[in-house]
């Protein structure tokens, strides 16, 4: 074995047509904190060794268990992303578990990582010079299909390998676990987990046998997060790490189609054939809060939809692309010959802006938005100007509130309404060594976040 040297550097490099931060070897310093954002309700705090919590809107609609920093961090062997490849060679079967410590000092490898400069994917990187084999993975977020993990394995050796791969995603959260509940009494928690497959799609369903409430009554748990793949031809699909050490040992995996009082993993094996300098790629996508119809739905459009590829990638541009227009919206883009400051500015004003958020289209308010904001400050303020309300068209100026607001007579009204700003984008700011920040200002949001 030939052991690469370390050299730990960052400088800015392309891929596919994006720039990202590159910080080589980074595994040769202790491990960092980092957070992934999105145009949209996603939300995703990851250490430089793997280990992570995501989620969409707020902790109670988590992927991964919400726990704080050096905890995510501990957890890296056991929650989120885990590959284990066995290669077939002339005389024997080598296994190769990329990120883990399991096996260190088996190969000569080189841990690089990647960030978008505008913060919102990521790209865990692992050579292994001894076979001549890359592995990395992505994450990004969709909109419209949750989390999306790339993951892609090159072979830039000059043999061709037969290649036993099992890939995934562990402790997936199920989904109606309060994150103050998984943090207190998360083994309560596992003795009510249920993780099903359904066959036809592979999607993964992941859901509470009931709802955990401490009354003597019927609480159905009617909602699940689930988990899916695309690209690998017909892949045995485990839901749960059980059988990861019989993979690690040479021996059969059976898939898994009902488990419970159990972690929920989602993870594909399969056997591919992997020429001499080619790839081959594959997707992960994971997503929360989703109900029967919905889970119906996208098993009709995996089946069906041969499409379904290019649409993901489509709508992880189109929120690229959102971000940018809401950073762009805050005065955040500026080009000048230090691309490093320009970046720092970028991310300030992203920052800025996911705290405090932006006015959006000229101040322009939504009749929805504004009432049910006035609902929620005070329900008998609404019942009493019924006729005010009803006269609002459903979208108006800030200014022609003001003044159809000088004509009420109510104070009340007067006061709410003067305390209503069309906000959006705005959500918690921070990351998990704190507790979660909520804004008493009104959020005029396209998500459902």
């Amino acid at each position: 074995m030939n052991v690469a040297k370390k050299t730990i550097e960052m400088k800015v490099v392309q891929h596919e047509n994006e720039s990202y931060f590159k910080i080589s070897d980074h595994d040769g310093i202790r491990p960092f904190f980092m957070s992934i954002v999105s145009d949209s309700n996603h939300w995703m705090f990851i250490s430089s060794n793997g280990g992570l919590t995501a989620g969409r809107k707020n902790p109670e609609y988590a992927l991964f268990p919400y726990y704080t920093d050096d905890k995510i961090t501990e957890s890296a062997d056991i929650t989120g992303s885990k590959s284990i490849f066995r290669i077939k060679t002339d005389d024997s079967i080598l296994v190769w578990e990329p990120f883990s410590e399991r096996f260190t000092g088996k190969f000569s490898i080189s841990r690089n990582l990647y960030k978008s400069i505008y913060g919102n994917k990521i790209i865990f990187e692992e050579i292994n010079h001894d076979l001549g084999l890359k592995f990395s993975y992505q994450w990004n977020s969709s909109k419209v299909f949750g989390f999306v993990r790339k993951a892609s394995l090159q072979n830039t050796s000059g043999n061709d390998y037969q290649i036993s791969l099992l890939d995934g995603i562990q402790n997936i959260m199920p989904f109606g676990v309060p994150s103050d509940l998984q943090r207190s009494t998360s083994n309560l928690v596992d003795a009510y987990k249920r993780s099903e497959l359904e066959a036809a799609s592979g999607i993964g369903i992941y859901a509470l046998s009931a709802i955990i409430v401490d009354k003597a009554e019927p609480s159905e748990a009617l909602k699940a997060n689930i988990a899916w793949s695309l690209g690998l031809d017909k892949p045995k699909h485990l839901l749960s790490s059980l059988q990861l050490d019989n993979f690690r040992m040479n021996r059969e995996v059976a898939e898994e189609s009902d488990i419970k009082g159990e972690k929920g993993a989602y993870f594909v094996c399969a056997e591919i054939l992997l020429p001499a300098q080619s790839e081959k790629n594959w997707k992960l996508i994971a997503n929360v809060n989703q109900n029967s119809p919905q889970i119906i739905g996208l098993s009709q459009n995996i089946k069906d939809n041969i499409n379904l590829e290019r649409q993901i990638q489509e709508d992880i541009d189109s929120g690229t692309e959102k971000l940018i227009d809401l950073v762009a919206s805050a005065d955040g883009l500026q080009y000048t010959a230090d691309k490093l400051n320009d970046s720092r500015h970028f991310s300030n004003v992203l920052f800025n802006i996911m705290r405090g958020g932006i006015f959006d289209n000229g101040y322009l308010i939504k009749k929805g938005d504004f009432a049910d904001f006035l609902m929620k400050a005070n329900k008998e303020v609404v019942a009493k100007n019924q006729e005010f309300i009803g006269k609002l068209q459903e979208t108006f100026s800030q200014s022609e509130l003001k003044s159809l607001l000088s004509e009420c007579k109510d104070a009340d009204l007067i006061r709410l309404s003067a305390e209503y700003l069309p906000l959006k984008f705005s959500r918690r700011h921070g990351d998990p060594s704190r507790p979660w920040n909520y804004f008493t200002i009104n959020i005029q949001n396209e998500t459902d976040g």
